[in-house]
């Protein structure tokens, strides 16, 4: 299926796909696609993890070769065998995992590879700068250039990526899950900038599962299913239920059902947690809460309002941190992330790359990483018993994979947060931290995730999460905590509870919003 080539369209094809077929060991990618990339136009991608998206993305960035099938530009067949070759012809790709050297400047990163020079024999650090301040002007953050990327947050680092694909002054932009770890401010900044390079002339794939976002930017749309496209049009007429009846076959936008049960005892407590930032304050500020068993608990709040820190300390990561935590009653001692696992605390990271996982050891290597010491039988490791488990919580987990033992960084990104998950889980945990637990997970993943999380939670597992999401806090939580500058600035329990007390709330210590500004907040 392709998109109507018609010469005379007001956005002209200008890369086309066509019997695109990628095989992997063990797997088909993609099965005989057609795809048509449209100029001046944001081209919406669309599919469930492992459909192939980024697959046939790679492709296009020159990361990946076909087994089979043709790829031409301005009717020209082109054969892109590395991203340097597919950049000369005038393509960008922001991945979905960030492609950063944290241990290097915001400018350095952003002119890798292309850097400006004086005569063409030394880097002219200045010019960098002057360019990288440019860069962030346009993009609307103050983010100095010579800052190390890795002292940014996840949301700031997503920032520089796409300055770095804008400074290459691309034709064809991929942008992969470009809006995962950013605030509802920084959507509208990118979305601005988008419909600047639309006007510019530049083709725009946009690759998302956030479908209300598809909608809102995008003039084409194409949806991949197991490797195949099941649909592809403009988006005149397309709404959400066309969307995931393409995706997954049911119309229906499947959250958590509800599993009703009670409370237990209070499984954790936090007594005046406070962790001091770099600047002189504190990103967790005098932060108390109590959770119970078989409770699900989560944390709203903009980026910045030091949700993700507040797990990290919980967790025992910031040694520096101060405050008391109890486990089921059992008082935690000095920060000590291995002790903390030990006495039943897991945490799901946002950052899953970097944090959760290790990419060159396999899918079962990192699956039971954290509880290696319970398939040992004195120094010798029970690989029987460990496989059988892997293999459990595959199934559990409804894990896409061919093999436990290929590398993890060949999944999807759904399909390694689902690793990470089964690596907590693995640990028998009491109380399950979970950050941002859906970032970059498609819609028929974040059901299956959220079932997971019922159904722990009806077992008698606490479980705190933080999402950016207010149609997941609202849906999913008993009691929702919403935070802003470090403090908690609002408590609801799920009957009280509404977007514009939760968007209000989250506002708390920056600019007051009035209820008009709430409800328009809440709209995007």
């Amino acid at each position: 299926m392709t998109l109507d080539p018609d010469p005379g369209s007001a956005h002209p094809i200008g890369l086309s796909i066509r019997g695109g077929t990628k095989v992997y060991p063990g797997t088909i990618a993609l099965k005989e696609v057609d795809f048509d990339l449209r100029m001046g136009a944001v081209n919406v991608l669309v599919g469930e993890n492992g459909a192939g998206k980024s697959t046939m993305m790679k492709v296009i960035a020159g990361v990946e070769q076909l087994t089979s099938g043709t790829v031409t530009m301005n009717g020209e067949e082109v054969h892109f065998t590395s991203t340097d070759d597919a950049e000369r012809h005038g393509i960008g790709i922001v991945f979905q995992e960030l492609n950063l050297f944290p241990n290097l400047t915001v400018a350095d990163n952003i002119f890798m590879a292309h850097e400006k020079t004086r005569g063409g024999i030394d880097i002219d650090m200045s010019a960098q700068r002057e360019a990288t301040r440019a860069l962030m002007q346009r993009l609307e953050h103050d983010i100095d250039p010579d800052t190390l990327v890795g002292d940014l947050k996840v949301g700031q680092q997503q920032i520089v990526e796409i300055a770095k694909s804008l400074s290459r002054d691309a034709r064809i932009l991929i942008l992969d899950e470009p809006t995962s770890a950013l605030s509802n401010a920084e959507v509208e900044i990118l979305f601005r900038v988008i419909e600047e390079l639309k006007a510019e002339g530049v083709g725009i794939v946009y690759i998302s599962h956030r479908l209300e976002e598809l909608i809102r930017v995008g003039d084409y749309i194409t949806v991949l299913r197991d490797g195949m496209i099941t649909g592809a049009q403009s988006m005149e007429g397309v709404d959400i239920p066309w969307i995931v009846r393409n995706m997954i076959g049911d119309s229906s936008k499947d959250f958590a059902k509800e599993i009703e049960h009670p409370f237990g005892d209070e499984a954790l407590r936090v007594e005046n947690m406070r962790l001091a930032d770099t600047s002189g304050g504190f990103a967790v500020d005098g932060v108390s809460l109590s959770l119970r068993a078989g409770e699900i608990l989560g944390i709203y709040g903009l980026m910045g309002a030091g949700r993700t820190e507040l797990l990290e300390t919980i967790i025992g990561r910031h040694s520096h941190a101060v405050g008391d935590v109890w486990v089921q009653g059992d008082k935690m001692g000095r920060p000590s992330v291995p002790d903390r696992i030990a006495k039943g605390l897991a945490l799901i990271p946002e950052d899953r790359k970097h944090d959760g996982l290790v990419q060159i050891l396999s899918i079962r290597e990192n699956m039971t990483l954290s509880s290696v010491g319970s398939f040992t039988r004195g120094v010798h490791m029970d690989l029987g018993k460990e496989r059988s488990r892997v293999a459990d919580f595959v199934r559990r987990m409804v894990i896409k994979i061919a093999s436990p033992e290929h590398p993890v960084s060949a999944l999807s990104g759904g399909n390694q947060q689902k690793v990470v998950i089964s690596k907590a889980l693995m640990t028998g945990p009491k109380v399950l931290l979970m950050d941002e637990p859906s970032r970059g997970i498609d819609i028929g993943a974040k059901a299956e995730v959220f079932r997971v999380m019922r159904q722990l939670a009806a077992e008698g597992l606490g479980i705190v999460f933080v999402t950016s999401d207010l149609e997941e806090v609202m849906s999913l939580s008993d009691r929702i905590i919403v935070m802003s500058d470090g403090r908690i600035t609002g408590e609801f329990s799920r009957e009280e509870v509404t977007e514009t007390a939760l968007v209000s709330a989250s506002a708390v210590g920056h600019a007051p919003l009035s209820e008009q500004d709430a409800e328009r907040e809440t709209a995007q």
